[in-house]
């Protein structure tokens, strides 16, 4: 005759062993059940936050980069223009176009002539024109 035994009693035939306190579950009626968390929501918003995070980055990067171009260009412009003066560090310049379209730079303030002024610019200590206005 067959001897019932618990529930919890779990008997491993290849071992010849009980081996209900090792199984990685539960192993009697009155264990609670093994339910599988879906976890595809939390993917989902991990995934929506690091894009989100990923484009905001790109796009400051984006903005850096186009204001290191649009530096570079009136560096450019600035030195390949015409001038007959050593600039000051921190003083304020001026660069016009003239009637050829050739661009120069001047310490004479925009509302004292008719020139087209292009841009005011600043000298810094790097030798970088920094544009003002």
């Amino acid at each position: 005759m067959k001897k019932n035994k618990p529930d919890n009693i779990v008997f491993d035939t290849e071992t010849n062993k009980y081996n209900a306190s090792v199984l990685p579950y539960a192993s009697s009626v009155g264990a609670p059940s093994i339910k599988i968390e879906d976890n595809k929501s939390w993917k989902e918003r991990g995934v929506a936050k690091v894009n989100k995070k990923i484009s905001s980055k790109f796009k400051e990067l984006k903005l850096e980069y186009q204001k290191l171009l649009d530096d570079f260009k009136w560096n450019e412009l600035i030195y390949n223009s015409k001038f007959s003066f050593e600039p000051v560090i921190g003083e304020t310049y001026y660069l016009y176009i003239d009637s050829n379209n050739e661009y120069f730079l001047s310490l004479i303030n925009p509302n004292s002539w008719t020139k087209e002024c292009v841009g005011e610019f600043i000298l810094n200590s790097e030798g970088r024109w920094i544009k003002t206005i």
